[in-house]
C-alpha cells in the first residue's frame, strides 16, 4: 500500500504542478502588473517608478489660498438685510419736532433726532423723511450719511448726520457644521483668517484630522482639510463678506490589499500619513505570500487645468535599502489603494500545503490501521 501511494503521487505530481495556476490568490503579482501595464493598447492606466527623490508626486497646490485674497471690502458696507441707526443733528428750527416751522420759537441749541430702526430692503433702498426712498446699498455708512444731508439742504439749517449699523448681514459669514457656536459671524476687520473665523465661532469639533472644510464664495467652492486651514497651505486665506463655510465630518482612509500582512480599510493616524506609516500599519508585506519589490499605489492623480484625473500606479522596491528613505517622504492621499504583489514563488509552496492537506487523513488512517494491526 505505501509503494502504491508513492507511485499515485509521483504520477499525479506533473497534473498537481500543472494546477498551479488555478490555485487561489489574493492578486496578481508585480510581474502581472507591470506586464499589463506595458500591454494594454490603450493605456488605462500609467505606472511611475518610485526610485528617486525626483520621483515622488507633488503634493496638489491649494488655488487661491495662499497670501491675500483679494482687496478687503469696507467694514461698514451698507446692504440688504441690514438694520440701521440714523441720527439727524440739526440747529434752530427741527424737521423732526413735530412743530411747524412758522409757530416754533428758534432754539440756538443744536437738536438731535433719531429715527425709528431702519431696514435695507431687497432693493437695497430705505425712506428718509422729508427725503423719500434712497439708495443705501453699496454705500459705506459715511457716504450714507453724507447723501442724507445732502437731501436735506434746503429743508433743515445745517443738519448732520450720523449712520450706524445695528445689525450687519452684509458684513457676516455663515458658518457650520461641526463648530462650536454655528450661525452668523459678523466680521469685524475684514482681515480675518479662516483659522480666526473658526475660533471666533468658538472653535471646532473633532479631531482635525478627520475634518474638511469647505469655503463657498459666490459660485466658487473649494474644499480642502482642516489642518490645511489650521497650520498648512490654506492658514492664510482671508475670509470675505458672504462667504459661507462648512466643518464637514471627513476622515481619510486607505485600502490595503493584496498580500499584505492585513487587508482592511485603514484610517489616517495623522493628519498626514507616509507610505512608510501606511505599510507599518497594514503589517508589510506578508512574509509568507507578499513581494517586498512588489509595492503599489493606485491612485487617480489630478491632471493639469481642465484635465479630467488619471489612473497612476506609483511602485516602489521596498528590497532596496534606499526605498525606505523614499517610502518616509511619499505622501498617502485619502482614498489610496496600497497593493502588494504575490510573490511568484508562493505557488509551489501553496501546492505543497494542499497536498499535505490532501494525504495527511490517508496517512493518519494508515498509521492508525498499522498501530492497530489490521495493515501489516
Amino acid at each position: 500500500m505505501n509503494r502504491m501511494s508513492v507511485r499515485q503521487l509521483v504520477a499525479a505530481l506533473p497534473m498537481m504542478l500543472g494546477a498551479c495556476a488555478t490555485l487561489p490568490v489574493s492578486g496578481p503579482t508585480g510581474r502581472q502588473v507591470m506586464a499589463h501595464a506595458a500591454g494594454q493598447e490603450e493605456k488605462s492606466f500609467r505606472i511611475v517608478a518610485v526610485d528617486s527623490q525626483a520621483a515622488l508626486p507633488v503634493a496638489p497646490v491649494l488655488a487661491g489660498a495662499a497670501g491675500d485674497d483679494g482687496a478687503a471690502p469696507p467694514t461698514d458696507m451698507i446692504g440688504p438685510g441690514d438694520m440701521l441707526d440714523i441720527q439727524i443733528y440739526e440747529a434752530g428750527v427741527s424737521l423732526f419736532a413735530g412743530t411747524h416751522p412758522a409757530t416754533a420759537a428758534i432754539n440756538g441749541a443744536a437738536q438731535a433726532e433719531r429715527l425709528p430702526m431702519m431696514r435695507v430692503d431687497d432693493r437695497g433702498e430705505i425712506f428718509v423723511p422729508f427725503v423719500g426712498r434712497m439708495r443705501a446699498g453699496g454705500m459705506t455708512s459715511t457716504q450714507l450719511a453724507g447723501a442724507i444731508r445732502g437731501a436735506l439742504k434746503g429743508l433743515s439749517q445745517n443738519p448732520q448726520v450720523v449712520v450706524g449699523i445695528a445689525q450687519s448681514v452684509t458684513n457676516s459669514v455663515i458658518l457650520g457644521g461641526e463648530v462650536a457656536r454655528p450661525g452668523r459671524l459678523v466680521l469685524t476687520s475684514n482681515r480675518e483668517t479662516l483659522p480666526e473665523v473658526i475660533a471666533l465661532s468658538g472653535g471646532y469639533r473633532g479631531e482635525a484630522k478627520d475634518l474638511a472644510v469647505q469655503v463657498t464664495r459666490g459660485a466658487r467652492a473649494q474644499e480642502f482639510r482642516l489642518a490645511e486651514a489650521m497650520q498648512g497651505a490654506a492658514r492664510d486665506w482671508r475670509i470675505r463678506p458672504g462667504d459661507q463655510i462648512e466643518i464637514i465630518k471627513k476622515p481619510q482612509t486607505f485600502a490595503v490589499l493584496g498580500a499584505a500582512g492585513r487587508v482592511e480599510q485603514l484610517p489616517f493616524s495623522a493628519p498626514s500619513v507616509s507610505l512608510a506609516e501606511a505599510l507599518s500599519a497594514a503589517g508589510g508585506p506578508n512574509p509568507n505570500l507578499g513581494d517586498a519589490k512588489a509595492v503599489f499605489i493606485f491612485r487617480f492623480d489630478a491632471g493639469g487645468a481642465g484635465a479630467a484625473e488619471a489612473p497612476t500606479v506609483y511602485h516602489i522596491n521596498m528590497m532596496n535599502p534606499g526605498s525606505v528613505f523614499l517610502a518616509q517622504r511619499f505622501v498617502m492621499r485619502d482614498k489610496d489603494v496600497l497593493y502588494i504583489g504575490n510573490a511568484a514563488a508562493n505557488q509551489p509552496g501553496k501546492l505543497i500545503q494542499l497536498v499535505s492537506q490532501l494525504f495527511s487523513p490517508i496517512i493518519a488512517v494508515q498509521g492508525a490501521l498499522v498501530n492497530t494491526g489490521v495493515v501489516r
